[in-house]
């Protein structure tokens, strides 16, 4: 029997009205629909914004754990386990969408899973479907032009390396931080000292139905989401 696809679908950045008419198609014809689930069993934030293009009732749906540790037997072992139940429906010649905000191959859940997936079964297809990401979400809520000319933009996961994130505001015309919660306060003391606040900006959950756009004096000792981006645009 011939093997099941396996699609990574990129659904954007929460706004369902975001998602790509070859992601929807994508949606329609997969028989099984796979996405992130929390331990406690609540939706996804992918598959929040999908579900109004899905009757679960003509769909087989498989939410898949994706446990937070550093803890590499724990890793292995619900990684695998995941892929083991995809591969039970691909096996079968089901195709299986598997739904990731953003895009499907940019700092997403998809690209690790696809890479077990070969290496476990290289007899697997896999394609994947871009999404916009929250990064294009952001500078359009916002209004702020992110690349002209020949700007220099970047695009990167917040570090405490301060003196690193220093040197990637210097040499660049705008830049996007994204995972930028765990260190906001020391993010708006560098850009205090820079002279930048007055050019940060800051979303979190952008274009969905929970979307804050924060001023950046209420930011200081927030807690922001984990999907938050912050935008400096000099």
């Amino acid at each position: 029997m011939k093997i099941g696809t396996l699609y990574g679908l990129g659904v954007g950045p929460g706004d369902p009205e975001l998602i790509t008419v070859k992601a929807f198609r994508r949606l329609q014809e997969s028989p099984v629909i796979a996405y992130p689930k929390k331990l406690k069993g609540s939706k996804s934030y992918a598959h929040r914004i999908v579900e109004v293009y899905i009757n679960p009732a003509e769909k087989e749906m498989l939410g898949l754990v994706f446990p937070m540790t550093k803890d590499e037997d724990t890793l292995r072992t619900e990684w695998t386990k995941s892929a083991e139940a995809i591969y039970s429906y691909l096996v079968q010649g089901k195709d299986v969408a598997f739904v990731t905000e953003g895009d499907p191959m940019l700092f997403s859940t998809f690209i690790h899973l696809m890479n077990l997936m070969k290496s476990i079964h290289p007899d697997v297809p896999v394609e994947t479907v871009a999404g916009i990401s929250s990064f294009n979400g952001s500078v359009n809520r916002l209004g702020i032009a992110l690349a002209d000319g020949d700007d220099h933009v970047a695009m990167i996961p917040a570090t405490e390396d301060m003196e690193e994130m220093r040197r990637v505001i210097e040499t660049h015309d705008a830049i996007v931080f994204i995972k930028v919660a765990k260190v906001l306060d020391a993010m708006l003391d560098l850009l205090e000292e820079m002279k930048l606040l007055e050019s940060t900006h800051v979303v979190t959950k952008v274009t969905s139905d929970e979307e804050v756009i924060w001023k950046v004096n209420e930011l200081r000792g927030a807690e922001l989401n984990y999907l938050s981006c912050m935008v400096v645009r000099k």
